[in-house]
């Protein structure tokens, strides 16, 4: 790219950064300080204007950036990814959304500490949902060194370091000051220009090979250097038993965890009724599933326009391809309709970034302050010391975030959200379906199930070869690579209920009948909802 077209791209990529930090500053001015308008904004938004703000935090980087990536790179195995993220919308819709709304107040430890003991479960609960959280972010941070590298012409490890710092430094800036209110309206935003910039690009694509699906298919699979085998499963997973493992163990992550996700859960609290919040739930799934068609178009485009090798070369990972492919779409490097798509593109998906890592900053500094705090503290004070709290907790975190993401940088964003799911899958869904479904479930039931789930899917994937023992793992050097999977998912999420049930029968006390009474009761009607 020329020094004018940089100059362009970077006045766009600026002007959403001017846009979200002024929402953050008008609802700064505006808000109240209390717990409830900092953590979930009031619960003063809309069915639709919340479904919009689950779609903009849902839609991530790994979505944009990292599965378009893997269908260009590996076809019909990268497209595994959409379906999982997909199916697990049904999960969340049947089994989660209403009850969670009814149930809780703030954070997931508030559905369980509703009928346990409360101080271990929100420990517990509370580690876990920080640790997801963290998880997820060292994707978002991956993504945006990838993204902001390649809009500045330089791929080196250098230019990628700021940009993680940069966007660490936007998030803490934008939960300390904002909260949920502004990060629910950076959502929209990013929802809104993420679906049309996706719309304008699959139509394009569409429009190359004149609405002739199996020509653009044929033409990935001839520009993949694959062949045929490009168009069918078994390139990333079907070689061994080993990769067809991660296959079952990936897709059990990527359907159960999104059920667990604290920064998902959370926004269910934002809207004033258990029926805003299934409706919100309805308008998300609409929104993502048109979503996601369109990322299968841009991912197989990617391997048909610019090619396989050029997308690889590019970032080795494939986090890339949808910037390259609107840059080719556009009339290619060094023409003007090239940059700007190009840059247009890259602004978007650097607000998809930045609006991610907003809500899960947020999701997590609330577990910090609402659960871990206000337990170890024992007592609970005002509600602004809490959010002070909060507001430290979420500088903290973005340290924590920007340093794991530093590591990470050349690992696909998609693959390291899989293992968030994957410890969201084994840490957070069993606390939470055994608390809302099973009347015998105890505290020392809950506690096991959170740490059950949690300590083996961390040691897993610290015995993989993403830590170890592989070119592309985070240590190359070193080799300490004891489990054979890339995602713990398969073993550690059965491990999560099992710690849970076995935990529930060998505890000494009994379960309280007349607080599963009264939480039944709460998640189905709502009766006594907060």
């Amino acid at each position: 790219m020329t020094g004018d077209h940089q100059k362009l791209a970077l006045l766009l990529f600026s002007g959403f950064v001017a846009v979200t930090l002024g929402i953050t500053t008008w609802v700064s001015r505006r808000r109240r300080g209390s717990a409830e308008e900092f953590y979930v904004g009031g619960r003063l938004f809309s069915p639709m204007e919340n479904g919009f703000a689950i779609a903009g935090d849902y839609m991530s980087a790994a979505s944009f950036l990292g599965v378009t990536g893997l269908i260009a790179l590996y076809g019909y195995d990268g497209m595994l990814y959409v379906v999982g993220f997909l199916v697990a919308w049904l999960v969340v819709l049947f089994l989660v959304a209403e009850l969670v709304r009814n149930c809780g107040r703030f954070t997931l430890a508030d559905v369980v500490a509703a009928r346990m003991s409360e101080r271990p479960v929100r420990i517990a609960a509370g580690t876990s949902s920080v640790t997801v959280s963290v998880l997820y972010l060292v994707a978002q941070m991956v993504g945006a060194g990838s993204l902001v590298a390649l809009l500045l012409g330089r791929t080196s490890g250098a230019a990628q370091a700021w940009a993680v710092i940069g966007v660490g430094a936007l998030m803490v800036i934008y939960v300390s000051l904002g909260g949920m209110r502004a990060t629910t309206w950076i959502q929209i935003v990013k929802a809104v220009l993420l679906l049309s910039g996706t719309i304008a690009l699959t139509a394009l694509v569409l429009l190359r090979f004149h609405g002739d699906v199996d020509r653009l298919l044929l033409t990935a699979a001839d520009h993949s250097g694959h062949g045929r085998a490009f168009l069918a499963p078994g390139l990333k997973y079907g070689g061994t038993w080993t990769a067809r493992l991660d296959f079952i163990s990936l897709g059990l992550a990527l359907v159960l965890g999104t059920g667990g996700l604290p920064h998902i859960l959370s926004r269910f609290y934002t809207v004033p009724t258990a029926r805003a919040a299934r409706r919100s739930a309805v308008w998300s799934i609409g929104l993502i599933g048109g979503f996601y068609l369109m990322t299968i178009v841009l991912g197989f485009g990617a391997a048909a326009v610019v090619g396989t090798d050029a997308v690889r070369g590019s970032n080795a990972a494939g986090n890339t391809a949808v910037p390259l492919l609107a840059l080719d779409l556009g009339g290619g490097a060094g023409s003007t309709g090239g940059t700007v798509l190009f840059a247009v593109v890259a602004a978007v998906a650097f607000a998809t970034i930045l609006a991610v890592v907003a809500g899960i900053t947020l999701a997590s500094s609330a577990s910090v302050a609402h659960d871990l705090y206000a337990s170890l503290r024992r007592s609970r004070g005002k509600a602004h010391s809490e959010v002070a709290v909060a507001r430290w907790a979420a500088v903290g975190i973005g340290v924590v975030a920007i340093a794991l993401g530093l590591l990470a940088r050349d690992l696909n964003v998609a693959f390291l959200v899989g293992l968030a799911f994957a410890v969201a899958a084994s840490a957070n869904l069993p606390v939470l379906l055994y608390s809302l479904f099973w009347r015998g479930f105890t505290t020392r039931g809950a506690v096991w199930a959170v740490y059950g789930g949690l300590i083996p899917a961390l040691g897993l994937v610290l015995l993989s070869p993403v830590v170890s023992g592989n070119p592309t793992s985070l240590f190359p050097d070193v080799d300490f690579q004891y489990f054979p999977l890339q995602n713990p998912g398969i073993v550690s999420i059965p491990l999560g209920f099992l710690a849970g049930w076995l935990g529930t029968i060998t505890s000494d006390e009994g379960a309280d009948e007349a607080k599963y009474a009264e939480t039944e009761v709460r998640s189905l009607t709502g009766a006594g909802a907060v």
